[in-house]
């Protein structure tokens, strides 16, 4: 069985559309979503209709849940300027919308060729959880002693794999916001769309790591149509070459 892991679209359809046809093209039978699907960039209500044409498996990601409700406790600031883009896009949402972010669940477990099959967000203990490749320790913590042999989450737009006890964890990255968190800030973003192949073939688990270049003009007119805010700061961001 093989398995396309997808995250962080963050309302960039142009990116969501460049690594579906990658998905496609490669005949990949199973699709995931790991969240973060419909906040941040110019199309919201694009990407959340090519995700409920898909009939996968959606995990709820933070800034899923943000849409939903803005959190009295978050682990990350709740900047005015967020809050403008949190309206704007729920401005473009219909209440079908709203449902289908309703229906992504925090965790989704799956088998597959008698395999277990963990899905989340930051990690199956919450949306919130940061693993970087470099932590270890107490970072691990909550991605122990589930009894899957594949950990796969989003969250922090870094595409790695490592093994956590007995599992293989899977980063795909970021569909959407893809950038090299180790540029000077502001980072640059970069117009590729990462995701990971899963691969279940008797009894084990691997993963490749793919990056599908797409037309940086298309995302920049995709904000320009949209006004969302901010739309000329938010377009500049992107470089023009996909790599960092």
């Amino acid at each position: 069985m093989r398995l396309a892991l997808l995250s962080d679209q963050h309302a960039n359809d142009v990116a969501f559309r460049a690594a579906l046809e990658d998905v496609e093209r490669l005949e990949v039978e199973e699709i995931a979503c790991l969240g973060d699907v419909a906040q941040g960039g110019a199309e919201p209500a694009q990407t959340l209709d090519r995700l409920a044409a898909l009939g996968c498996d959606t995990v709820l990601g933070n800034a899923d849940a943000l849409l939903l409700e803005v959190p009295t406790d978050s682990s990350e600031p709740i900047t005015e300027r967020l809050l403008e883009v949190r309206e704007w896009t729920l401005s473009q949402l219909n209440s079908a919308h709203v449902e289908q972010i309703r229906s992504f669940a925090p965790v989704v477990r799956r088998e597959a060729e008698g395999v277990s099959l963990l899905f989340f967000h930051g990690s199956p203990r919450s949306y919130d959880d940061v693993l970087l490749p470099e932590l270890a320790g107490e970072a691990l913590e909550p991605f122990l002693g589930h009894g899957a042999a594949l950990l796969a989450g989003g969250h922090t737009h870094v595409q790695s794999a490592r093994r956590i006890g007995d599992a293989l964890y899977v980063n795909p990255g970021s569909v959407g916001i893809s950038f090299d968190r180790h540029a000077p800030e502001p980072p640059s973003l970069r117009p590729v769309a990462e995701w990971a192949l899963v691969t279940v073939a008797d009894g084990t688990v691997s993963v490749e790591f793919r990056q599908v270049p797409y037309a940086v003009g298309h995302v920049r007119a995709a904000v320009a149509r949209s006004g969302r805010p901010h739309a000329d700061e938010w377009a500049a961001q992107w470089s023009a070459s996909p790599r960092p």
